[in-house]
């Protein structure tokens, strides 16, 4: 693929997503986009390619929320919660891109190919959350990865803060006013 390939694919999916924005449930507008069907095959190709585009999305939030000890150690905060920090990065991710995952859900059905990429991001997060290891069967992680992207999408908006032992500790001991 060129350059002009790439920036032709990126122009196309920016266009469908402009589009989608009035509709983001509604059916793909793969015909309306001039130069989608010379760009991508067909609908499959473009969802495929969406479908990356939001992985790569995600990856970053889940990297910016859950940094690993090899990127800063010592860093306070580096023993908090995986699972609320990928909550956090989840919610966010689906925030500011929210008519990217709303194409990609309402065509999560149409293919085979899109199912299998969402049990591998499905996987991703389990792991990142640590609900499950790399080791552990596929199919074992792929059901805790769908059950914790169920809780995901239907469980509240965010997550509780914990608070620290700490802080509440130094709440008690400081003078009220």
């Amino acid at each position: 693929m060129s350059w002009n390939d790439f920036y032709r694919r990126r122009d196309v999916m920016d266009a469908v997503l402009r589009q989608a924005a009035r509709n983001p449930g509604g059916e793909l507008p793969f015909a309306d986009v001039p130069g989608a069907a010379q760009a991508f095959a067909c609908e499959e190709d473009l969802l495929l390619a969406l479908h990356y585009r939001w992985t790569q999305l995600l990856s970053g939030y889940l990297r910016a929320e859950v940094a690993g000890p090899e990127d800063a150690e010592g860093v306070p905060g580096d023993n908090e919660d995986h699972v609320d920090a990928v909550t956090r990065a989840c919610h966010a991710a689906a925030a500011d891109h929210d008519t990217l995952r709303a194409v990609l859900d309402a065509n999560l059905d149409r293919y085979a190919s899109l199912r299998s990429m969402r049990e591998a991001e499905q996987r991703m997060l389990a792991i990142t959350a640590g609900l499950a290891e790399p080791h552990e069967p596929v199919e074992e992680i792929t059901k805790v990865g769908a059950a914790f992207d169920a809780l995901l999408r239907n469980g509240p908006a965010r997550p509780a803060r914990r608070r620290s032992p700490v802080g509440s500790l130094l709440r008690m001991l400081a003078p009220s006013a």
